[in-house]
């Protein structure tokens, strides 16, 4: 069960990082990790910010693009090896992305704002309980982006509720998803994992 639940995978910490969904791993396949990461990020995060400020000062539906655009720019470098020098920088910036539109469509689209913190509670946890698996070199499994939408499919879908008016119901839906999926397998993992360096020794005596 611990192997199956927890299993270490042949990918870089940075590439654990990105939390990318089915959509930027589908791009990545097209260019086969050789384009460089850092660059597209960059302009995706400063063309999720232009839109989302155009969308909320002029009150204009800009913003719901934003998703859009930040996928076609960063999901073909999901498949990039992530090994330059400045290519850590990558994951933070996809955070800001998200959590900056996650945030900015929710307070423009007058949801409460416990909701809003709900969600980007839950959008935080998984991503520390991310970092904290890979630094014991432990990997979530690879089912957990589909289901968990990842950074592109999540944005995806709340540009998808704004343009029919439902963000309250969106973020509503998204917060009790997220955080009964991320809770589940993250307790369920870790209660599978070996316990000591004793427990450890045994699972591999038994493999």
């Amino acid at each position: 069960m611990a192997s199956m639940l927890m299993t270490p995978v042949p990918v870089s910490a940075v590439v654990a990082y990105r939390d990318d969904g089915a959509c930027a791993r589908g791009l990545g396949r097209l260019t086969s990790g050789q384009l460089p990461p850092l660059l597209p990020a960059l302009v995706g995060g400063v063309v999720t910010g232009v839109l989302l400020f155009l969308g909320i000062a002029h009150e204009r539906g800009f913003a719901v693009f934003a998703p859009a655009v930040v996928l076609l720019l960063t999901g073909p470098a999901s498949s990039s090896r992530h090994d330059g020098r400045l290519d850590w920088l990558v994951p933070p910036i996809l955070r800001l992305t998200e959590y900056g539109f996650v945030a900015a469509v929710g307070f423009a689209s007058g949801v409460s704002h416990g909701l809003i913190f709900i969600l980007l509670g839950a959008l935080v946890f998984h991503h520390y309980d991310v970092v904290y698996r890979v630094r014991q070199r432990i990997y979530p499994p690879p089912w957990l982006g589909l289901y968990g939408l990842g950074w592109d499919g999540r944005m995806l879908v709340i540009a998808l509720g704004a343009l029919l008016d439902l963000v309250p119901l969106t973020y509503f839906l998204l917060a009790v998803w997220l955080w009964g999926l991320f809770i589940w397998e993250s307790v369920t993992s870790w209660l599978a994992a070996p316990r000591s360096g004793v427990d450890a020794a045994d699972l591999g005596a038994d493999d």
